[in-house]
């Protein structure tokens, strides 16, 4: 057996884990780290939150942390079996093993049970399946570890099984596919054939759970790969993207942006050809507003709103913020800039300060304009002015060209 002394692991023994192990302990109900915190204890990563699995069951544990004064925190979990005890200003979630009994492809109904080679069967993919005892011994069933190791992606058991136990498995294999694989195209066949011959069922799951998950994918390695493959398996339609999508823009995209850290939605828009596009996604994936407007401003400005030739590129971008009468436009444009690959650009857009127009109503009065409509036409004038010099000039300049004027 292995057992995992790292620094990673040895971190997580606060005060408060320390109590609930001692807990557990003195009942005699074992007490593991699952799931995604061992993935990524073994890959050496610090896990960002820790699923527990025990042997004891709901009411054991609530009957166990009431005894002891333990606050319990009522967070609808129970029915899937889940108790979250709060001790020390931190959250615990330990989940009863279980065994599912009845799946309908969204949700399931589980029985729970002591043996932990069923519970890991339920698992989706093998690196998810594993458990870690608080002594750091690795509890493996399905060769997680070693395909951790190798960066494979497998399902436990047979592939078309899990995936009719919950759809969403699907696109939880591409993120988890782009997560860890080295490379593009390191996929095992008969796994493509399970994913193509279900793809349909993810036109049941909820746009809310697919977006999420779409999301990491956008965000991850091999984007461009995992999404050219949604289109060959037929995935794309069920969940929401344009049946024609842009494959040859969103490559040449994904290219762009590798390292500019953009928002899903940026990498997404490069697949829409128009704005109906990204309504029909809306419709389908309940994105939020802020997203939604992204999307439209990309799809509408990729084209014309590009860099000036000459001494200043970035001057179409300035001016367009200058003249826009909307919040979010800076970081719209940001977020087209790299789209567009401007990586130059990007960085002096972000350094630039938005300057503000240094003449005001009160400076005209002062100079014996008095009517209101000649003060707006003249302001009007003068704000175009400034906009032609750079916004450099400042209050003497722009009021002695008024004189001119």
């Amino acid at each position: 057996t292995m057992r995992l002394q790292a620094p990673q692991f040895q971190a997580l023994f606060t005060p408060g884990l320390r109590s609930v192990a001692e807990l557990f302990e003195k009942k005699n109900y074992e007490l593991r780290i699952a799931g995604g915190a061992v993935r990524d204890l073994l890959s050496g990563v610090t896990p960002q939150d820790i699923d527990f699995a025990t042997t004891a069951t709901p009411a054991e544990m609530k009957e166990m942390f009431t005894a002891a004064g333990v606050r319990l925190i009522n967070n609808k979990g129970e029915k899937h079996g889940t108790i979250t005890a709060r001790l020390h200003e931190q959250n615990f979630e330990i989940t009863t093993l279980r065994i599912d009994v009845v799946t309908d492809g969204r949700h399931a109904e589980v029985e729970f049970t002591t043996d932990w080679h069923k519970d890991a069967e339920r698992r989706d993919l093998t690196v998810n399946s594993m458990f870690l005892g608080l002594d750091g011994t690795l509890y493996d069933f399905f060769n997680g570890y070693e395909d951790l190791k190798s960066k494979k992606i497998r399902f436990v058991g047979k592939a078309a099984e899990r995936i009719q136990e919950d759809y969403l498995r699907i696109l939880r294999y591409f993120r988890f596919y782009g997560r860890i694989a080295e490379k593009p195209g390191d996929h095992e066949p008969n796994t493509l054939q399970a994913i193509r011959e279900n793809a349909k069922g993810l036109a049941g799951i909820s746009g809310e759970r697919i977006w999420v998950e779409l999301k990491k994918i956008l965000l991850g390695n091999h984007v461009n790969h995992l999404v050219q493959l949604m289109y060959e398996l037929d995935i794309a339609q069920y969940i929401g993207l344009p049946l024609d999508g842009n494959l040859e823009e969103f490559a040449r995209v994904t290219k762009n942006i590798q390292n500019l850290s953009p928002k899903p939605m940026t990498v997404l828009t490069s697949l829409f050809k128009g704005k109906d596009d990204v309504t029909n996604l809306d419709l389908r994936l309940k994105i939020s507003k802020e997203e939604k407007n992204l999307g439209l401003f990309l799809v509408k400005h990729r084209q014309e709103l590009t860099k000036a030739p000459g001494p200043e590129p970035l001057r179409p971008y300035q001016d367009f913020l200058m003249d826009s009468r909307e919040a979010n436009t800076n970081s719209k444009i940001l977020e087209l800039l790299k789209y567009q690959g401007e990586e130059q650009l990007l960085k002096e857009m972000q350094e630039w300060t938005v300057p503000s127009f240094p003449v005001s109503g009160h400076d005209l009065r002062k100079l014996g304009v008095t009517s209101g409509k000649e003060i707006g036409t003249a302001l009007q004038q003068l704000r175009e002015e400034w906009k032609k010099s750079g916004y450099h000039m400042d209050k003497e300049e722009l009021l002695s060209c008024l004189k001119k004027l």
